[in-house]
């Protein structure tokens, strides 16, 4: 209990907890959308924008970080998008590519730093955790970033709701009305690539798309109602970063990313197995209809 009355735990769960609830919304969008794995590559596209960022103005600032970050998602989704022009290669390819590749240069470029007196002015301690992320490291700034950056995607999401649900769902019919599909498409990236970009401290840059895709997968599992699964999403995501958070703090050495994706893990194990709409819940609903 005494990990509960911890400032810094209580500093960090408040900062996971807060990303969860806006990053699952937003993921459920993205699921529904069918771009679950553009998310997974504009992740693993933020490592190289926080190494070069920092090596551009020799400082671990949250703000600094978070637009070096952003700027390297939007270019790597930008590019996927030019490349994905040819036909002869398909989005899949054109994903495996540009994730790997920004990646791969993430992995470089912090090697190159580590040791180099040109970047001893700074300190670059922590900078390794955004790969797998540890949320040890997040501080008071870190949160009111998060915080602000959430509310903001949160406030876009309800004023944009009945756009973007039409958009989601039937792309033609909400060009047919009127709906301005390009600017909608705009919106869901930047509200993806911002939640990606304040949660990859937390998560880490490789398991941050499944922050963003596993609570909508087990909130599926519960209802059809879009506006439950989004209220559901957010739920399950919230309890799985305070849980995990809590595991990360109570064993020593394990990261904060994998601790929290294991326990959203367990519960979209546990909703597809029991929920409403799972393998078991399926089964009773044939066996009373037929009863």
């Amino acid at each position: 209990m005494d990990i509960l009355t911890n400032y810094t735990f209580q500093i960090v769960a408040l900062g996971s907890v807060i990303l969860a609830v806006a990053a699952a919304p937003v993921g459920a969008l993205s699921v529904y959308k069918g771009q679950s794995l553009i998310g997974d590559a504009i992740g693993h596209s933020t490592f190289p924008g926080i190494i070069l960022a920092y090596m551009a103005f020799a400082t671990r600032s949250p703000v600094i970080l978070l637009a070096g970050a952003i700027l390297a998602g939007a270019a790597s989704y930008a590019l996927i998008q030019l490349a994905h022009r040819d036909k002869r290669l398909g989005l899949d390819a054109n994903l495996a590519i540009f994730l790997s590749g920004f990646f791969g240069l993430g992995m470089a470029l912090k090697s190159f730093i580590q040791g180099n007196p040109d970047y001893a002015g700074a300190s670059q301690a922590g900078l390794g955790t955004y790969i797998f992320g540890q949320a040890a490291y997040m501080l008071e700034a870190d949160v009111l970033l998060i915080a602000v950056v959430s509310a903001l995607v949160l406030t876009l999401l309800l004023l944009f709701y009945k756009e973007l649900k039409l958009f989601v769902f039937d792309a033609e019919y909400a060009e047919v009305v009127g709906l301005p599909c390009r600017l909608l498409n705009l919106l869901l990236l930047v509200m993806t690539i911002a939640v990606i970009g304040i949660g990859i401290k937390a998560v880490g840059a490789i398991l941050i798309s499944s922050f963003l895709i596993i609570p909508c997968v087990a909130a599926n599992q519960w209802s059809n109602n879009f506006v439950r699964v989004l209220l559901l999403s957010s739920l399950i995501g919230a309890v799985s970063a305070l849980v995990g958070t809590y595991i990360s703090t109570l064993e020593q050495g394990m990261s904060t990313g994998p601790s929290i994706i294991l326990v959203a893990s367990l519960i979209a194990f546990f909703s597809i197995v029991f929920g409403t709409k799972g393998i078991l819940g399926s089964v009773l609903k044939r066996r009373h209809s037929h009863g």
